[in-house]
């Protein structure tokens, strides 16, 4: 009726309104069409809304598994078999845990469950996995993933972790507030509220506890709303408290209504008492499947019979190991294990036995079913994701952040720069323009090369392969592109590779007295910070391809050395083998030391020793000694850019290259 009425009104208003008002009128004509529309809009946007939250509603996961084998060939050519023939299912509502002792197959298992194996060309995957009877290739199913190693930017806290996080998944679909309702919503869920203000903190910087960055994994793999959610050994290198607080946690995801799938190695029996279901891998088979309350029960039936007060998770592990400590015990354990397998093989539980799950919802009511905020997210808001615009923005404000509240590192790297700047110059003081000085300024400059190189490198390498790791963790997720990481990191850092160069610079050259000219002190000044930024872009390359910091620290002053030998002052480039001359071409220790002389000598003269053998009267003719006669600033400076530029480009390569890539799971053989 009140639709009507506004109906008439206007279009009464548009046929009797004089020519004059006719503006007026058509306004009023736009202005319905926009209130229809906006109503239209928002009718539909309600309902898909009531359609996702009806489905939200109903949705469970349900993961199962058959017939699911893994098998690596060795290089003698034989085969060793990780996982034979594994079949079973994890409920939603129920918390399973995978264990077994070292080199079961648990972590493998793991793995193969949610789609992370390592690809291999000497692994082979078989079997079906399905999700709510989907095969795992084709559903679109969201799922969380906590690895064994919680790896973050160490400055950023708690709260701004999991908000940049929520940002970079959720993207525009979702509101500011929407993001941070989900964020409080996680803190409050998993404890971490009282921390939300803390760095997370590394071995330099103060801040979470084992058990607090155990449950900031947990909570990062969250915000993408996963109803299926894996945890790796996640009480590892934790205390007896702390490991429990955490499985505590996985605990009450499960019982929100998420299907938590955990290996662990040997919990304590409280922890043992918190798992819904356990599966039991010995030697890549299972010896049990089924509820863990009922675990002991099944063995005593084998005629193994747990004492009282004895760990059941540590009698269940004593049981199915091989104790390989003499060849009497191997054969009477192995004896013992093959045992259990070959009856649990031919009982036939290879399944969970069917749960009751209407009777399971009505005793966990209302905390069967995740909170509001963890609801899982339609397909439309996966795909729409974040601009890269918007990606840039929100990884440049965290680099920044890591990188200014770096006190430790940046301290150091200030008062090693100043020391260093100190020491040149108090030996070069006040160099003078007789013969000895051109060598005093040459081994001055050389020394300026080498130690904007190395200090830039090493900082370098001491922090990219510990970010690379966070950073390939979050591209598994799709959480951004690479290209917008690399930019926002590169925007980040060049403020701050600028600032140590110059002020090392700024301390070293009035006090060895080089050449007075202004233009000459810029240039100076210039080439030295382009030396630390191309130092800076061979860390990126040499840390984006090493394993770990270690080797990228081992690598990266090996390359240096090799640049500096080939660096103009300790081998002239005439004197090099053919083979060997593209490493003069491409050192930037020779190129910026070059272009300092360059910059330094030329036109300056210098006093005659009549005690000298040979007299140099001019700084040209000191260049031409050393091979630089042609060298120049300029020439110099491009010459860097080229390799900065080539640098920037094999890392962007490498990093793009290494997306983590997953084994296939084929059909299971006939």
């Amino acid at each position: 009726m009140g639709q009507g009425l506004v109906d008439f009104v206007l279009g009464a208003a548009v046929i009797v309104a004089p020519q004059h008002q006719l503006p007026v009128a058509v306004g009023a004509g736009l202005l319905k069409a926009g209130s229809a529309a906006i109503q239209h809009r928002s009718q539909r946007r309600a309902a898909r809304t009531t359609a996702e939250a009806g489905q939200q509603g109903a949705s469970q996961t349900t993961l199962d598994w058959d017939q699911l084998s893994c098998i690596l060939s060795k290089k003698d050519g034989g085969k060793k078999r990780i996982l034979h023939n594994l079949s079973g299912s994890a409920q939603p509502g129920r918390l399973l845990a995978l264990m077994g002792p070292s080199g079961s197959g648990k972590t493998t298992l793991l793995n193969a469950l949610a789609g992370q194996v390592p690809a291999s060309a000497k692994l082979t995957l078989q079997g079906r996995i399905n999700v709510n009877g989907v095969p795992q290739q084709k559903s679109s199913h969201a799922q969380g993933y906590v690895q064994q190693e919680d790896v973050f930017f160490s400055q950023l806290t708690v709260r701004e972790t999991l908000s940049l996080a929520a940002e970079l998944r959720l993207g525009v679909s979702q509101s500011t507030s929407h993001s941070q309702n989900v964020v409080d919503d996680i803190l409050k869920r998993l404890g971490l509220t009282a921390s939300a203000d803390t760095v997370v903190g590394d071995a330099k910087t103060r801040g979470l506890s084992g058990g607090e960055k155990k449950r900031l994994s947990i909570a990062c793999e969250l915000i993408g709303s996963p109803l299926l959610l894996f945890a790796d050994e996640p009480t590892t290198g934790l205390d007896s408290f702390q490991a429990e607080k955490v499985m505590q946690t996985l605990k009450d995801l499960a019982a929100a209504g998420h299907t938590v799938v955990t290996s662990i190695h040997q919990p304590r029996s409280s922890i043992f008492t918190m798992f819904d279901d356990v599966l039991l891998l010995t030697e890549g088979g299972c010896v049990y499947h089924g509820p863990a309350a009922s675990a002991l029960e099944h063995f005593s039936k084998q005629g193994f019979e747990c004492p009282e007060r004895y760990n059941p998770a540590e009698f269940l592990a004593d049981l199915i190991s091989v104790d390989y400590s003499s060849t009497n015990s191997e054969n009477k354990t192995r004896g013992r294990v093959d045992k259990l397998l070959d009856a649990w093989a031919k009982g036939g539980g290879q399944h969970l036995p069917e749960t009751d799950q209407s009777s399971t919802d009505s005793e966990q009511g209302q905390s069967s079913k995740p909170s509001a905020a963890l609801q899982q997210p339609s397909q439309q808001q996966r795909r729409r994701g974040c601009s890269k615009a918007r990606q840039v923005r929100l990884l440049l404000g965290r680099s920044w952040k890591q990188i200014l509240r770096d006190r430790y590192t940046n301290v150091s790297r200030v008062l090693t720069n100043v020391n260093s700047a100190a020491v040149f110059g108090a030996i070069f003081w006040q160099l003078k323009r007789t013969q000895t000085s051109i060598q005093d300024r040459m081994g001055l400059l050389q020394v300026c090369a080498i130690n904007t190189a190395m200090s830039s490198l090493i900082k370098t390498l001491n922090v990219f392969p510990t970010e690379r790791v966070v950073v390939e963790r979050e591209r598994s997720k799709r959480s951004y592109a690479i290209a917008p990481y690399f930019v926002s990191k590169l925007i980040a850092e060049s403020p701050i590779g600028a600032m140590f160069p110059l002020l090392f610079g700024s301390i070293v050259y009035p006090a060895a007295g080089l050449h007075q000219r202004a233009s000459r002190f810029l240039r100076f000044m210039g080439l030295l910070t382009l030396e630390s930024f191309v130092s800076s872009s061979l860390g990126l390359a040499v840390g984006a391809v090493a394993p770990s910091t270690e080797a990228a620290l081992a690598m990266g002053p090996a390359v240096i050395l090799i640049f500096v030998v080939f660096g103009g002052y300790y081998v002239n480039d005439k004197s090099v083998p053919r083979a060997l001359q593209w490493i003069p071409r491409t050192s930037f220790i020779k190129h910026g030391f070059s272009g300092l002389c360059a910059n330094e000598l030329r036109g300056l003269t210098f006093d005659k020793d009549d005690k000298a053998d040979v007299n140099i009267s001019s700084g040209q003719q000191a260049l031409q000694r050393v091979g630089f006669g042609d060298a120049s600033p300029g020439g110099s400076a491009r010459a860097m850019g080229r390799i900065l530029l080539f640098n920037y480009w094999v890392t962007y390569c490498i990093l793009k290259s290494k997306r983590p890539k997953f084994q296939p799971l084929e059909a299971p053989a006939a």
